[in-house]
This record gives structure tokens, C-alpha cells and sequence, in this order.
């Protein structure tokens, strides 16, 4: 007998589900997007459990009759294809009929719907891919989809599931990139305890924009639209033989770009903003991703992200849609072509926001530009008129030999200090602190490295400032180069932990509330974290659906530092959620709430204020790096000093 075996079907479909049923928000991608095809202007979601006890999609679309509605259950039955051609120009978000029947195979699944030409609906209850119960009801028309206990039947899958608040964020973050994409629906999301997205159909996606990140992200974001012919470059044409004599060749089409993209000035600490739909279908692709990279470099930190809402349009058959199970993914068939095409969108779009002609307005308007920074070059009364520009030989990297003058250096800049009481310093061996390559590669810290640095941080003379961000202090062991940002970060972290050990954190009053809009998986995550935030000083309550209150916070945040806090905190990748106990919470928001609070670069020290940083320093337990793992010192000595100068 052989040992191949034909699978059952209940078997087959728990197989597809584990490659598009992944978690609860993989249900409602397929159910919402099933609403969409369907037509449907209002679509309810209801979660409970992060989606694990309940999921209920409610719409008006236009439903199913009663045939269909036993069909749609059966493998590979769709309504959106019959020939394979039908790939080559797909319009809808789904297409291959797998997934009712993978979801109704993992979970308790209710369907009831109502065709709008039938007098009755249909309800239909499966269990585990069982069909329990077929029978007629009075519905309104459209489709009610109900699915309870998901994986409950396939225990493997559901110990991966993660938290209620995870899970219900990633099905908030789903929900919110559809109500983006698609403004002309009414859109809600509940969870048991909150109503976490109401948007009403909307006449623009301006309005939408509007109603999902508020009025300060909005006022942020600037449109970018352009239109070109696509080239016809390898679309499949029938050969000679084929062609009939009213044989036409097909027009290549047009490649659309429309949407709204942030100014410079607003930054986010992850990608979790950038919403990208190719013929309005939510997409995950690296190489919109490096176009959106190379439009905005260096006019962002590379560490920083922009918000993105774009909707790219182009004929079905210049995209494959079918690369994923998923169908997050995509291939284009002129790759190239498509992303120098919104890279340079963007890019323009990005040239004609820039303030520089207002900025070189007002410079001219200003009197004290007039009188400071406008050189007058009208030669002198009785003296020959000299050129402003010399000769290009003269610019330094074409020929000429003469340094420039140290006193020209704008940028280096030490502020008086007391002179050091000593006025020769001996110098002992350099010795790293805080970052050290070799620590990359393994090699285990000294035991007393530390001791020996709060040592030696105690004897520190603050000389100055370099740049208004770096302290340049000596003791007897060498020259050392403090950040100042980072120092007061690691001695603020280490006082914040401590004063929540003892229950004795300080805040402050606000005098009127800051109101801080927030996305639908923000304020799961803000839920998630309000315990924890309000024993670090926060006091923080819902003011609306998608809006917080903050009328007390930590002493020092304040302003907009206040806000790019919370964005941080509420902005934690899923990766790192999965493993975060309660330590290392408390922990990533002392260090976020130290580092927005820390004195930053570019702020004027008195030597009073520089002497108080290095002893509040050196009192710290791990004075080497701050909370992220950046070094905060650097140390010379001056045999390092007479090398670097061929002295020695």
C-alpha cells in the first residue's frame, strides 16, 4: 500500500489558514476587505480579547444569497476571477477564495447575510469547518460575519498569539491604514471597553487625514500628486501569427501618485506612519520604503521617519499581486521605473515646501539681519573697488596653502572657566571610557572600570564648552570630553528609578491640560501603560475617542519634548513588547523620560552648572554610558596629545 496520502479537507484548509490566518488581525484584513469588494459604505468591527474570543464585521454591502453563502465556504470559490487571465488585471483586495473557508477552519464562525433583491437572509454557523446550522432569518441586507474563539481548535497556533493589548494594536494599526485608504466609508472600530475608531465618511482624504491623526499632524502634511505615461517596456503582446488585422497595441497606461506627505519638522520614530496603497491595496514593499528613504535624505535624520499617506496607481497588469498569500506583498514589473518615479515626486514636492524663500524675506526685513549679518561690500570712500569673490584658486581644496585662521573658526568656541588651581597637569595613560569597540566583539568589562572612572570624575575642572554640547574638563589623569546631554540623561535615569522605587517621583501642575491626539494602536498602548506612567508622574485621562489629557507630568518635560515622550513610549516595536517584563518597562520609560528631560546640545553651561554635571555624575552607578548605551566621556592623555601633533 503507499504511503502518499490525499488530505481531508478540514486538514488542507487548517494548512491555508496558517499561511493567511497568521493572528486576529489577519481575520480582519480578509472580512474587511471582503466589506470592501462588497461595496459596503459602513463597516462596524467589534474585537474582544485582542480578537481571540471575538471578532464581528458588520456591513451594508450588497450580500449574499442564499446559494452563495454555502459556496463562499468551499476552497477556491471567489466571485472576482474565472480565467487566468483575470490575473493580469485583478481590481479587487481579494481574489482567491481561501478565506472563509481557512478562517472557518480554526475558529466558531456565524455568517448572516442578505442579497438585496431576496425577501429573507441566510444564517449559516460552522465549528471547525463543521457546518452546524443553515437556516433563513429576517436580515437587513449586507453581511454580518461573527467569529468566536479563534485557533481553538488548534491549540499550536493559538500559544504564539501574543497579549489582548498587542494584538488588539495590530488590529487597530490594520483598521486605521483601511479607513485611510478608503475615505468614502464609514469606518468604526470597538473593543469591549472603547470605541477606538469613529470616522464618518469623509468628501476628501484631506478630511480623513483630518479626522484619524488631528490637527496638529495635519497641519504637517503637505500633498504630493504627479502623472506620467508608463513606458511600455515587456508587457506580453499575442505574436505576429496571433494578431488579427483589427490587432491594436495596448496603451501602456498612466502611473498615478496622489497623497500626503510631512514636512521635515515632523518626525517619527518608526515606520508605523508610512500607510502606502497600490490601486488601493495596503502593501508592506522595501522598494517604495527606499524611494520614500532616498526622497528625504538629508533633509531628515536617518534614524528618523516621515508620515506618509500615498495611493499609486497603475494598470493591473504593470503589478503582481499574487507573490503572498497575504497579498501585502508586490512585484512591479518596471521596478525601476516606479520608484524613481516617487522618489522624485516627493523630493519635488519636498523642494517646493521649503521655507527658504520666506526665510531669505525675512533676513532682508530683519534689522538686526540688516545690521549683523548683511555685509555691506561698497568699496571704501577714496579706495579702489575690490571683488567680493576671488578667484576660484584662492578657495581652500584649489591650490591654496595658507590654513585658515583658527580666529575664523566660528564653531569653536570655549567659554572662561576658573583657571585650574594647578597650573601643570600631569598626564597619566588613556584610558577609554564608556564606548569601547573591543566590548563589540566580546571581550568582558573590567570589574573596576567604573570604579576607577567615578574616581576620576570626582577631580574633573570643568575648562568649558565646545559647541555649547560638549564639556571639556582635566583632572591629573588627562583631558576629557563630556557630553552633556547624555550625562544629564544617565544622572536623571538613575534619580527617576529611584524616587519611583520609594513611591516619591515629582511632577508637575499644568496650567491647562495638553491635549495629545493619538492613532488607534496608540491609545491601546497608552491603556496598556497608564498604570505605569502615572507612578512615574504622569496624570493623564481619554478626552474624547482618540484624544488624552495630560494635566500633570514629570518635573522637566514640558512643551513639546512632552509629547515626542509619549510618542516614544507608545511607539514600542512589537518585537520588543513580546519579551518586555515589568522591569524592563519601568525601565524604558525612566530612560525615555530622562533623555526628552536632559539638558540638550547646544545650550549655554556656566561653570557653576558644568561643575554641578560632573559631580552629579560622578555620584551615578554606571557613569560610562547613558540609559541607550551611548558613551558619555571621552579621556586623553597627553602622550596621545604629542603623538597626534608629531611631538613624540
Amino acid at each position: 500500500m503507499g504511503r502518499i496520502r490525499i488530505l481531508s479537507d478540514l486538514v488542507a484548509n487548517q494548512i491555508a489558514a496558517g499561511e493567511v490566518v497568521e493572528r486576529p488581525a489577519s481575520v480582519v484584513k480578509e472580512l474587511l476587505e471582503n466589506s470592501l469588494d462588497a461595496g459596503a459604505t459602513r463597516i462596524r468591527i467589534e474585537v474582544e480579547g485582542g480578537g481571540r474570543k471575538l471578532i464581528r464585521i458588520t456591513d451594508n454591502g450588497h450580500g449574499m444569497g442564499a446559494d452563495d453563502a454555502l459556496l463562499a465556504f468551499e476552497r477556491h470559490a471567489t466571485s472576482k476571477l474565472r480565467t487566468s487571465d483575470d490575473l493580469l488585471s485583478i481590481a479587487t483586495l481579494g481574489f482567491r477564495g481561501e478565506a472563509l473557508p481557512s478562517i472557518a477552519s480554526v475558529s466558531r464562525l456565524t455568517l448572516e447575510t442578505r442579497f438585496a433583491e431576496e425577501e429573507a437572509g441566510t444564517v449559516v454557523e460552522i465549528a471547525g469547518g463543521n457546518i452546524v446550522r443553515v437556516e433563513p432569518a429576517g436580515l437587513p441586507t449586507g453581511t454580518t460575519i461573527t467569529i468566536r474563539d479563534l485557533f481553538y481548535n488548534t491549540p499550536a497556533r493559538r500559544k504564539f498569539l501574543r497579549s489582548e493589548q498587542t494584538e488588539l494594536s495590530h488590529i487597530a494599526a490594520l483598521v486605521t491604514h483601511y479607513a485611510l485608504a478608503n475615505p468614502n466609508r464609514h469606518v468604526e472600530l470597538h473593543s469591549s471597553t472603547q470605541a477606538l475608531l469613529t470616522a464618518p465618511a469623509a468628501a476628501t482624504t484631506a478630511d480623513r487625514l483630518f479626522q484619524v491623526f488631528g490637527k496638529e499632524t495635519t497641519s504637517h502634511m503637505i500633498p504630493a500628486a504627479a502623472e506620467m505615461d508608463f513606458t511600455r517596456v515587456g508587457l506580453p503582446e499575442p505574436p505576429p501569427w496571433k494578431r488579427d488585422a483589427d490587432y491594436e497595441v495596448p496603451e501602456p497606461g498612466f502611473l498615478r501618485l496622489s497623497g500626503f506627505i510631512s514636512k521635515p519638522d515632523l518626525q517619527k520614530l518608526n515606520r508605523n506612519s508610512i500607510y502606502i496603497f497600490v490601486n488601493g491595496r495596503l502593501i508592506r514593499d522595501r522598494l517604495i520604503l527606499h524611494a520614500l528613504t532616498e526622497a528625504y535624505r538629508n533633509i531628515i535624520p536617518p534614524t528618523s521617519y516621515p508620515v506618509v499617506l500615498l495611493f499609486l496607481e497603475m494598470p493591473p497588469q504593470e503589478v503582481d499581486v499574487n507573490v503572498h498569500p497575504a497579498k501585502t506583498e508586490v512585484r512591479f514589473r518596471q521596478a525601476a521605473f516606479v520608484h524613481d518615479f516617487v522618489r522624485d515626486t516627493v523630493r519635488t514636492a519636498l523642494m517646493h515646501a521649503r521655507p527658504a524663500a520666506d526665510f531669505l524675506q525675512a533676513l532682508h526685513n530683519s534689522p538686526l539681519a540688516s545690521a549683523s549679518l548683511l555685509v555691506d561690500v561698497s568699496p571704501l570712500p577714496g579706495g579702489p573697488e575690490q571683488p567680493v569673490f576671488g578667484p576660484m584658486g584662492d578657495a581652500v581644496g584649489f591650490g591654496s596653502e595658507a590654513p585658515p585662521n583658527p580666529a575664523d573658526i566660528a564653531s569653536f568656541a570655549l567659554q572662561s572657566a576658573p583657571a585650574p588651581a594647578s597650573s601643570r597637569l600631569e598626564f597619566g595613560e588613556t584610558i577609554p571610557v564608556g564606548y569601547d569597540p573591543s566590548a563589540e566583539e566580546g571581550s568582558p568589562l573590567q570589574p573596576d572600570g567604573e570604579a576607577q572612572t567615578l574616581n576620576a570624575l570626582a577631580t574633573l575642572r570643568p575648562l568649558g564648552q565646545l559647541q555649547d554640547s560638549f564639556i571639556l574638563a582635566v583632572n591629573d589623569e588627562g583631558l576629557w570630553i563630556v557630553d552633556q546631554h547624555v550625562a544629564h540623561e544617565r544622572v536623571l535615569f538613575e534619580k527617576i528609578l529611584r524616587d519611583r522605587e520609594v513611591e516619591c517621583v515629582q511632577r508637575q501642575r499644568l496650567l491647562m491640560p495638553v491635549l495629545v491626539d493619538l492613532l488607534p494602536a496608540q491609545m491601546v498602548a497608552f491603556t496598556r501603560l497608564a498604570d505605569e506612567l502615572e507612578r512615574n508622574g504622569f496624570e493623564a485621562e481619554p478626552f474624547g475617542p482618540k484624544t488624552i489629557a495630560i494635566k500633570a507630568a514629570p518635573v522637566g518635560l514640558q512643551g513639546r519634548e512632552l509629547e515626542r515622550m509619549l510618542e516614544e513610549v507608545l511607539a514600542v516595536p512589537d518585537r520588543e513588547q513580546q519579551v518586555e517584563n515589568s522591569e524592563a518597562r519601568r525601565h524604558r520609560i525612566a530612560a525615555s523620560i530622562a533623555c526628552h528631560a536632559a539638558i540638550k546640545i547646544n545650550t549655554p553651561l556656566d561653570p557653576a552648572k558644568m561643575d554641578w554635571l560632573l559631580r552629579e555624575l560622578a555620584k551615578t552607578e554606571h557613569p560610562t554610558s547613558c540609559p541607550h548605551g551611548r558613551p558619555i566621556a571621552l579621556r586623553y592623555s597627553l602622550k596621545d596629545i604629542q603623538k597626534a601633533f608629531h611631538r613624540i
